[in-house]
């Protein structure tokens, strides 16, 4: 069972049951106790259940615990989530042991940690604090979470400090979302989420954009790169002849999950 649909199955029987504990999920889910344990820590970081010893239950206040669920990033995580988690899942089979990779905030990123955790040791540097805490399950991998201005909505860390400790950086791989993308650019529509993105490019070998195909055709208010500079695009659906015209031009691969 793929680590996405074993996740989906303990929220099901968590909030079918209220509380489970450890045991009876690794029984009904035929897993171990040690794989049961890591995906309620996952769960645990993404706020979809409460962790605690020797089980999990339904989070009686998430808002409480974790006030970022309520808002317009919270809203985007149930925006198109099948195909965020395809485009994920065909990510994360890009990467081999050992490689860095840069991850900004981003709803696919964000699913795209719960797929890294099964991968064999990877450097990850990101500043959603989400992705740290959900990556970091696998012990080894090593995170490096950047500190900044901090953003509640997203749980992400912006600004110049941000900026600073992203250049003290090199990876091989930068992973990383967009709010747009038309036949020029990749495009987002904040200032501070795009400088993030640009250094991230800026310090490392291969950049990836991660993009649903409701971002075809879009227009954001700043541009984060020209085609140019993306070496792969990942969607779930071929884009339209106009973009994918531009996409070949500019030498950008296209991945169809």
């Amino acid at each position: 069972m793929r680590p996405a649909d074993r996740h989906e199955r303990i929220v099901r029987l968590v909030h079918k049951a209220g509380e489970i504990s450890v045991d009876e999920l690794a029984q009904t889910l035929d897993a171990s106790r040690e794989t049961i344990r890591r995906d309620l820590s996952n769960l645990d970081a993404l706020g979809r259940l409460k962790k605690f010893h020797g089980g999990a239950r339904v989070r009686s206040n998430p808002s409480v615990v974790e006030p970022s669920v309520e808002g317009p990033f919270a809203l985007r995580m149930a925006e198109n989530l099948t195909a965020k988690r395809r485009i994920a899942y065909a990510a994360a089979r890009l990467l081999a042991p050992g490689d860095s990779v840069f991850l900004d905030t981003g709803t696919t990123t964000v699913i795209l940690a719960e797929a890294l955790v099964d991968l064999p040791a990877l450097v990850v540097i990101t500043n959603s604090w989400k992705i740290a805490a959900t990556v970091s399950a696998n012990a080894d991998h090593k995170v490096f979470l950047l500190g900044g201005a901090y953003g509640a909505d997203a749980g992400e860390t912006l600004g110049q400090f941000a900026v600073e400790q992203v250049r003290k950086f090199r990876a091989r791989h930068a992973f990383l979302t967009v709010g747009a993308i038309d036949g020029h650019s990749v495009m987002d529509f904040d200032a501070q989420v795009t400088e993030v993105a640009q250094t991230m490019i800026e310090r490392a070998e291969t950049v990836t954009v991660l993009a649903d195909s409701s971002k075809f055709g879009k227009h954001g208010i700043f541009e984060v790169a020209p085609l140019s500079s993306i070496d792969r695009l990942v969607t779930e659906q071929e884009p339209p002849a106009a973009i994918a015209g531009a996409l070949e031009v500019a030498g950008t691969e296209v991945v169809v999950a």
